[in-house]
């Protein structure tokens, strides 16, 4: 997978503004702060082809990709891939990155809470009820422990995070902030 800085990719936007740039964040995600040449497309809605289709990227044009610090744009690389488009670049560090190197951006009135710290506040609240109730309930409620345990075990292993994916079609991360 091809990767660019993002100083890098300010050099080259100075002399191509029309490069098509993807964000793969949720849309509230992208209301709060975002490089202002970049189109969201949310991950879980992301269609490579339809992208194509719509006009939204032209066919053999290079898609540039970031999220918040690089993991979802990582994995929409890897659907493009699957889909058959070669050029495909990844902005190292995501849109923190971009903000840690003094770049401009683009911030929203509203703040978003991320969708990794969604994801592990979820994790961590699904855990403390199993452990409660499995201490004042019933035994079988540290189950919950465990499978949610176990899920982060397998996200850590594979990159594949399903809470999150559940929790990016959440109506939340859906609406676009004002």
């Amino acid at each position: 997978m091809k990767t660019i800085t993002p100083k890098a990719l300010q050099r080259l936007l100075g002399s191509r503004p029309d490069l098509v740039l993807l964000d793969v964040r949720t849309p509230v995600e992208f209301a709060e702060v975002h490089l202002p040449q970049a189109h969201n497309v949310s991950l879980d809605e992301l269609k490579p082809k339809g992208l194509v289709e719509t006009g939204v990227l032209p066919a053999g044009e290079t898609v540039y990709l970031l999220c918040r610090s690089g993991a979802r744009a990582a994995k929409a690389a890897e659907r493009f891939e699957h889909e058959g488009f070669e050029q495909v670049v990844v902005v190292e560090g995501g849109t923190l990155g971009w903000i840690e190197a003094g770049l401009p951006v683009t911030r929203g009135t509203t703040k978003a809470i991320s969708l990794e710290r969604q994801v592990r506040i979820a994790a961590g609240a699904l855990v403390l009820t199993g452990a409660l109730l499995g201490w004042l309930v019933h035994a079988y409620f540290f189950g919950l422990s465990a499978f949610v345990g176990a899920g982060l075990v397998f996200a850590g292993i594979t990159d594949f995070c399903g809470m999150g994916l559940l929790l990016a079609k959440a109506p939340w991360n859906k609406r676009v902030a004002h």
